[in-house]
Protein backbone atom coordinates (compact mmCIF):
# COMPACT_ATOMS: atom_id res chain seq x y z
CA UNK A 1 0.00 0.00 0.00
CA UNK A 2 0.98 3.28 -0.95
CA UNK A 3 0.53 6.23 1.48
CA UNK A 4 1.01 10.25 1.10
CA UNK A 5 1.64 13.29 3.12
CA UNK A 6 2.25 16.77 2.34
CA UNK A 7 2.82 19.88 3.96
CA UNK A 8 3.10 23.80 3.10
CA UNK A 9 4.61 26.36 5.54
CA UNK A 10 5.05 30.02 4.91
CA UNK A 11 8.76 30.91 5.39
CA UNK A 12 8.01 34.09 7.12
CA UNK A 13 6.77 31.93 9.57
CA UNK A 14 9.29 29.91 9.81
CA UNK A 15 11.92 32.84 9.73
CA UNK A 16 10.21 34.29 12.96
CA UNK A 17 10.76 31.07 14.84
CA UNK A 18 14.52 31.03 13.90
CA UNK A 19 14.97 33.77 15.70
CA UNK A 20 14.55 31.99 18.69
CA UNK A 21 17.46 30.31 19.56
CA UNK A 22 15.76 26.89 21.10
CA UNK A 23 13.95 26.23 17.15
CA UNK A 24 16.76 24.75 15.79
CA UNK A 25 17.95 22.30 18.24
CA UNK A 26 14.16 21.87 19.50
CA UNK A 27 12.89 20.51 15.68
CA UNK A 28 15.95 19.79 13.85
CA UNK A 29 18.75 16.97 14.29
CA UNK A 30 22.63 17.47 14.63
CA UNK A 31 23.17 16.69 11.46
CA UNK A 32 20.32 18.86 9.61
CA UNK A 33 21.66 21.95 11.79
CA UNK A 34 25.21 20.77 10.16
CA UNK A 35 23.59 20.75 6.61
CA UNK A 36 22.18 24.19 7.74
CA UNK A 37 25.61 25.70 8.72
CA UNK A 38 27.42 24.66 5.83
CA UNK A 39 24.82 26.01 3.58
CA UNK A 40 24.60 29.27 5.82
CA UNK A 41 20.90 28.44 7.11
CA UNK A 42 18.80 29.06 4.31
CA UNK A 43 15.62 29.53 5.34
CA UNK A 44 14.02 28.11 2.74
CA UNK A 45 15.70 25.00 3.34
CA UNK A 46 14.91 25.14 6.85
CA UNK A 47 11.11 25.54 5.75
CA UNK A 48 11.46 22.40 3.53
CA UNK A 49 12.94 20.02 6.01
CA UNK A 50 10.11 21.14 8.77
CA UNK A 51 7.31 20.65 6.07
CA UNK A 52 9.10 16.74 5.35
CA UNK A 53 8.90 16.11 8.89
CA UNK A 54 5.17 16.96 8.95
CA UNK A 55 4.71 15.13 5.66
CA UNK A 56 6.06 12.11 7.17
CA UNK A 57 3.79 12.22 10.29
CA UNK A 58 1.21 12.53 8.05
CA UNK A 59 1.92 9.31 5.64
CA UNK A 60 1.91 7.63 8.63
CA UNK A 61 -1.38 8.94 9.90
CA UNK A 62 -0.05 9.60 13.25
CA UNK A 63 0.50 12.87 13.39
CA UNK A 64 3.28 14.40 15.70
CA UNK A 65 2.67 11.77 18.32
CA UNK A 66 5.09 9.38 20.41
CA UNK A 67 8.10 10.84 18.67
CA UNK A 68 10.15 14.17 18.48
CA UNK A 69 11.05 15.65 15.41
CA UNK A 70 14.71 15.57 15.84
CA UNK A 71 13.70 11.45 15.84
CA UNK A 72 13.60 11.94 11.80
CA UNK A 73 16.30 13.60 9.59
CA UNK A 74 15.73 15.21 6.37
CA UNK A 75 18.70 14.87 4.99
CA UNK A 76 20.52 15.03 0.73
CA UNK A 77 22.71 12.53 -0.91
CA UNK A 78 25.73 13.67 -2.92
CA UNK A 79 23.34 14.48 -5.81
CA UNK A 80 21.27 16.69 -3.13
CA UNK A 81 18.08 14.31 -3.36
CA UNK A 82 16.38 14.83 -0.16
CA UNK A 83 16.05 11.51 2.23
CA UNK A 84 14.57 10.54 5.57
CA UNK A 85 16.97 9.39 8.28
CA UNK A 86 14.76 7.81 11.15
CA UNK A 87 15.70 7.29 14.60
CA UNK A 88 14.48 6.25 17.78
CA UNK A 89 10.57 6.11 18.25
CA UNK A 90 10.08 7.06 15.00
CA UNK A 91 11.88 4.86 13.37
CA UNK A 92 9.80 2.29 15.66
CA UNK A 93 5.88 3.77 14.58
CA UNK A 94 7.40 3.57 10.90
CA UNK A 95 8.41 -0.37 11.68
CA UNK A 96 5.14 -1.00 13.21
CA UNK A 97 3.24 0.82 10.37
CA UNK A 98 5.00 -1.61 8.10
CA UNK A 99 6.72 0.94 6.19
CA UNK A 100 9.31 -0.27 3.32
CA UNK A 101 10.75 2.59 2.25
CA UNK A 102 10.11 6.63 1.96
CA UNK A 103 10.71 8.88 -1.09
CA UNK A 104 10.84 12.59 -0.53
CA UNK A 105 9.82 15.94 -2.53
CA UNK A 106 10.69 19.58 -1.20
CA UNK A 107 10.08 22.24 -3.21
CA UNK A 108 9.78 26.24 -1.76
CA UNK A 109 8.94 29.78 -3.77
CA UNK A 110 10.09 33.23 -2.31
CA UNK A 111 7.19 32.60 0.48
CA UNK A 112 6.14 29.19 0.71
CA UNK A 113 7.93 25.37 1.22
CA UNK A 114 5.93 22.42 0.86
CA UNK A 115 7.20 18.83 0.94
CA UNK A 116 5.31 15.50 -0.10
CA UNK A 117 6.64 12.02 1.48
CA UNK A 118 5.22 8.58 0.42
CA UNK A 119 5.69 5.83 2.47
CA UNK A 120 5.92 2.26 0.80
CA UNK A 121 4.31 -0.25 3.55
CA UNK A 122 3.70 -3.66 3.07
CA UNK A 123 -0.11 -4.60 2.89
CA UNK A 124 -1.96 -5.81 5.87
CA UNK A 125 0.57 -4.16 8.61
CA UNK A 126 -0.54 -0.02 7.56
CA UNK A 127 -2.06 1.03 10.65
Amino acid sequence: MIQTGIDLVEIKRIQKSMKNPRFLTRVFSSDEIAMFRERKFPVQTVAANFCAKEAFAKALGCGIRGFAFQDISVLRDSLGRPYLRLEGPAEAMAKAAGAQSFSVSLTHTRSCAAAVVVCECRKGEEK
